[in-house]
């Protein structure tokens, strides 16, 4: 068995409990963060999130291409506007996953996507690139939309 292949089934193991569990504690504040995976997939997992304000969420790609973090700032009342980070690959990171973190100030929504898997529509609405900037399959397919929705709520709610 291939090392890549025996760290695909280890992510595949872990994933269950990656994309559900808290995290640690993020250094000196006293709240913790969230875990949004990319496995080897075109895909956010889990899709939604639902935090406290202080809380943090750290995205982190175990998939071989690049993503990233986009804000959809029509939507996007929980902060963090204008986000537009890469999230790379293993390809590209020296065979690591990439990661990236927020930590979430306001109550809200935060929409987000990648920009390489979808955009929005006259509508707002995400939708896969299509021809003119999408990633094709060899079936012709330009995919499902890759996208998540963190909500934010006050302090004082569960």
């Amino acid at each position: 068995m291939t090392l890549r292949r025996l760290f695909s089934f280890a992510v595949l193991a872990l994933f269950p409990v990656l994309g559900t569990v808290r995290a640690a504690e993020l250094p000196g504040s006293g709240r913790t963060f969230r875990m949004v995976i990319v496995p080897q997939e075109d895909r956010f997992t889990p899709f939604a999130l639902t935090i406290h304000v202080g809380d943090g969420v750290q995205w982190t790609n175990f998939d071989t291409d690049d993503h990233t973090v986009v804000s959809d700032d029509s939507f996007n009342t929980g902060g963090q506007p204008q986000t537009n980070q890469l999230l790379p690959g293993t390809d590209s990171n020296g065979g690591k996953p990439g990661t990236f973190r927020l930590r979430f100030r306001n109550p809200g929504t935060f929409v987000y996507y990648c920009r390489f898997h979808s955009h929005l529509d006259d509508d707002h609405q995400p939708v896969a690139p299509g021809p003119e900037g999408g990633i094709q399959d060899a079936s012709g397919n330009f995919g499902t939309p890759m996208m998540g929705v963190i909500t934010v709520l006050p302090n004082n709610q569960d």
